[in-house]
């Protein structure tokens, strides 16, 4: 198996589709959450759907690097999302969340493999494995969140 065939797999596990790590992925945790829960949030905890915007903002801004070579998103706005009060925002932002998880894995897949150990953007940023990787640890860590969040609805 390829290291791009590998990446691509455990981003597919993690975002869309797997169950061996976690019982459960990103996709599968929101695609049925209704906005309302979506949006509520329990003490400063942040809610479903920012942190679904979250990685959304992530994949969006590296999708758009690995095409133009700029480095266009902040840290500091990765959690600007805009107010959702309907289920059409909310189902929006599911959709773009699973269509930036396909775009991303497709594109790994699709990297030349020797780019993997090349410097992303700027040396600061470390190489294109050490970007992947980072996705697919940081979606883990929300992932995490997310779970919890539903158990604590169902504690209310």
């Amino acid at each position: 198996m390829t290291r791009n065939l590998f990446l691509t797999n455990r981003i597919r596990e993690v975002l869309l589709n797997g169950k061996w790590i976690a019982n459960t992925n990103f996709k599968e945790q929101i695609i049925n959450v209704n906005w309302e829960k979506a949006v509520q949030k329990i003490g400063n905890i942040h809610s479903i759907a920012m942190l679904t915007f979250h990685i959304n903002y992530y994949l969006d801004g590296l999708l758009k690097a690995f095409v133009n070579g700029k480095l266009e998103i902040n840290d500091r706005f990765s959690f600007d999302l805009q107010p959702i009060t309907s289920a059409e925002d909310w189902n929006n932002l599911v959709k773009d969340f699973i269509s930036n998880a396909e775009k991303f894995a497709n594109a790994v897949l699709a990297l030349d493999s020797n780019r993997l150990d090349e410097i992303f953007i700027d040396e600061k940023y470390d190489t294109y494995l050490r970007n992947i990787e980072g996705v697919i640890e940081h979606s883990y860590y929300h992932l995490g969140q997310v779970v919890l969040i539903k158990k604590m609805f169902d504690l209310q």
